[in-house]
């Protein structure tokens, strides 16, 4: 292990001798990376978001055959219905209103929310960052805003904000661990109901957040729900939380079932990039390695030089493209919302590590065939080829 390890500032010098071509090399294998990270870290935040846990107990009612707040109207009145329901716990009426219903990466989500209960428990989950929530309740058009949207629109209490024909007054800003909370603005649902320009009338709301007594009952509450407004003016589609964010996020989904092909095109771009240059070296290195031979280098020892050059590269091109994605998405707090639901793109550390640690594999198995061929040239080979 000794005599493998002595040979690092060899290959170190190997790779410093080119510095074009090892420069090149490690750009595009750290471009590469860059993309496969951006791309795994957009599928980490759509899993989060849309997979169902066996800890989740919260459906969402919502009108049949709509697919946006702006067409999805229901009535006020069905909490009470809902709440009789064997195996359901609350009913929560909420009215939504956005700016854009499309798939976009600044969209302002209001939600309208009753006072009672509600929102005193959903500060419970939560974190104050500024203000108060006793300020949120002082006025009528007061909002909570998540802390991802207050940075991304630069709110602080105080501030007037408008978006999508509602006017608020902004009273704290939250933390919360859950991306709907963090990039929405909860305003008292009276409020919501009234200055909402399309369609917004008292006693009408978009949905109902139904909260059931255990996860086994999800299911069976969903379709007594619906089958209560089946024959109604307003039938509805009730689906568990996650389900109803897949379905909204169909166009998210789309792009990232796309940006999978890219993901998969540029790890097989770190692979051809490590092995021509890899060979490209290793031909350059006929005749030196015929002379290590003679120094007493074996056949093995060869081709852990060979292996490890290939494996530095991958490493290096990887550690600097995984860097620059976590950087370049934690500054950027990129956010995809759409029918009112987001889904996070955020880079954590574990999708750095598989990055770097698939960058380093690729170029231990790329240089494995030029390790081969350099292991068994005979001495007289490559000297004459020098």
């Amino acid at each position: 292990m000794s005599t493998l390890l002595r040979t690092v500032p060899y290959v170190w010098r190997n790779l410093v001798r080119r510095p074009l071509r090892t420069g090149l090399t490690v750009a595009g294998i750290a471009v590469a990376t860059f993309l496969f990270s951006f791309v795994e870290s957009m599928r980490d935040g759509v899993r989060r978001a849309t997979e169902a846990g066996a800890s989740e107990t919260t459906l969402v009612v919502y009108r049949q055959n709509r697919f946006c707040p702006f067409a999805s109207q229901l009535p006020q009145s069905y909490a009470s219905t809902i709440a009789r329901i064997p195996g359901v716990r609350s009913a929560v009426p909420i009215k939504i209103v956005v700016n854009n219903c499309r798939a976009s990466l600044d969209v302002v989500t209001f939600r309208g929310v009753p006072e009672e209960g509600f929102i005193e428990g959903k500060m419970r989950t939560v974190r104050m960052v500024e203000g108060s929530l006793d300020a949120w309740k002082s006025r009528g058009d007061a909002a909570l805003v998540g802390a991802a949207l207050a940075e991304r629109r630069r709110l602080r209490p105080g501030d007037r904000f408008t978006a999508a024909g509602v006017s608020t007054w902004i009273a704290g800003i939250f933390e919360s661990p859950d991306v709907q909370d963090r990039n929405v603005a909860y305003v008292h649902l009276p409020f919501l109901q009234e200055s909402a320009q399309r369609g917004g009338t008292g006693g009408i709301v978009t949905q109902f957040n139904v909260e059931v007594e255990d996860h086994a009952s999800l299911e069976p509450v969903a379709a007594a729900i619906d089958a209560a407004f089946a024959s109604d003016q307003f039938p509805t589609t009730t689906r568990p939380e996650s389900a109803f964010v897949a379905r909204a996020a169909r166009d998210v989904l789309a792009i990232v079932g796309f940006a999978s092909v890219v993901g998969w095109a540029s790890l097989a771009a770190v692979f051809a990039l490590i092995a021509n240059a890899i060979a490209l070296a290793v031909r350059d290195r006929v005749r030196d390695h015929a002379i290590l031979q003679t120094l007493g280098f074996t056949g093995g020892t060869l081709a852990w030089t060979v292996m490890l050059e290939a494996t530095m590269l991958g490493l290096s091109g990887g550690a600097i493209g995984a860097a620059g994605a976590y950087g370049v998405l934690r500054a950027a707090g990129i956010n995809f919302t759409m029918e009112g639901v987001s889904i996070e793109v955020t880079s954590g550390t574990a999708v750095a590590v598989a990055a770097i640690g698939i960058a380093a594999l690729l170029g231990a198995v790329a240089g494995a065939a030029p390790a081969w061929g350099a292991a068994r040239r005979e001495i007289v080979q490559g000297l004459r080829a020098g």
